[in-house]
């Protein structure tokens, strides 16, 4: 089991991302500051700006969403899941690539953040 938090502009709508597009369950939420997703094994913490989370570091810099980092969710059927989150209006960063294991597209979520869908070769 794994657990991952992400920095997001807006729980409401990343909660809704996540349920609705990725197949998540709330398993809890405080509010707008922060929201407990699962799916199989993962464990997600979407954190918005007022969370904790959210304060500057002593150096001044501030945590954000949308860097590179991400967690993959193995997918059976990539090019439908596709289909379904661009009629949904998520962004891709790239097209479906093919590797030796199987394909993968970088999908965001409504902060930015980096979901890596991966179909593996079967």
């Amino acid at each position: 089991m794994a657990t991952v938090r992400y920095m997001v502009e807006d729980v409401d709508a990343s909660v809704a991302f996540y349920t609705q597009l990725l197949g998540f369950a709330v398993k809890q939420q405080f509010g707008a500051n922060i929201a407990i997703l699962t799916r199989d094994d993962l464990i997600l913490w979407v954190a918005g700006p007022n969370a904790s989370a959210g304060r500057p570091m002593p150096d001044g810099r501030k945590p954000e969403p949308g860097g590179w980092n991400r967690f993959v969710i193995e997918v059976d059927d990539l090019a439908n899941v596709v289909t379904r989150l661009r009629k949904a209006g998520t962004p891709f960063r790239n097209d479906i690539v093919e590797g030796p294991g199987g394909k993968q597209i970088l999908a965001e979520d409504p902060s930015g953040n980096v979901i890596e869908l991966f179909e593996p070769q079967r």
